[in-house]
């Protein structure tokens, strides 16, 4: 193989290019002054443009929380030799408080804080009340179709789960996505106003037997820390 020198422009290949400008009504002053490709974003503020503005500061101090990321960061791999490791399996986390405990906060500081340590996430949030609504069967919306894209998520907050009311579709709606990420082993992080204890009244038998096995169960202390703020 013949190696090739590096080709430069010739006049007469500017000179074309000036003619296709012009024809184009291209001002070449305009182009030659174009800026320079912007720096490229950071992976922690790509995150952050992805989140809800009052949690895209949040920050995860609680030591359980903490603990359930490094645990996430342990299992992540790499889909190849030098390339950044990526969430694929790994445990959960179920935090259970009063209203304004600061469990949502926990849940979208502790994404955040995976990709502060340099792990690559796939992730996705939604309230239980929102995920019923998304899934409901009616006419145009692939129901099944969107049950399994959020059932494969590398990632999945499930907030406020025990907010909406109970009824024997929401409850095999819950099973189903529980038990599709059960089996997969996907990191799920879940936030309930329920008491741990209460969680079998709610959600059932069958939904709560797979929650205590994927889970760490993190009971927040009972101080709603909304109102808190609200009144210094």
């Amino acid at each position: 193989m013949r190696n090739r020198e590096p080709q430069t422009f010739g006049e007469g290949t500017l000179d074309r290019m000036a003619r296709i400008l012009a024809a184009r009504n291209i001002d070449q002053a305009a182009v030659a002054a174009l800026p320079d490709e912007p720096d490229p974003i950071s992976p922690l503020d790509a995150l952050s443009a992805g989140m809800p503005p009052r949690y895209r500061a949040a920050v995860a101090d609680h030591p359980q929380v903490l603990a359930w990321t490094q645990e996430v960061t342990e299992a992540a791999v790499a889909p190849s030799p030098g390339a950044r490791r990526q969430v694929t399996t790994g445990p959960s986390l179920l935090m259970a408080g009063v209203v304004g405990a600061g469990k949502t906060h926990q849940a979208y500081g502790a994404v955040r804080e995976l990709v502060k340590i340099g792990v690559g996430v796939r992730w996705r949030a939604v309230t239980a009340a929102d995920l019923y609504a998304e899934l409901r069967p009616r006419q145009g919306v692939d129901s099944e179709r969107e049950l399994a894209a959020i059932s494969r998520c590398p990632l999945l907050i499930i907030d406020d789960l025990g907010a909406a009311r109970a009824t024997e579709w929401t409850e095999e709606i819950t099973y189903r996505l529980i038990n599709r990420r059960y089996n997969h082993v996907l990191p799920t992080l879940i936030t309930t106003n329920l008491r741990i204890s209460d969680l079998r009244t709610y959600l059932g038998d069958r939904i709560t037997s797979r929650l205590a096995q994927m889970t760490t169960r993190v009971e927040f202390e009972p101080v709603d820390r909304r109102r808190l703020r609200a009144a210094v």
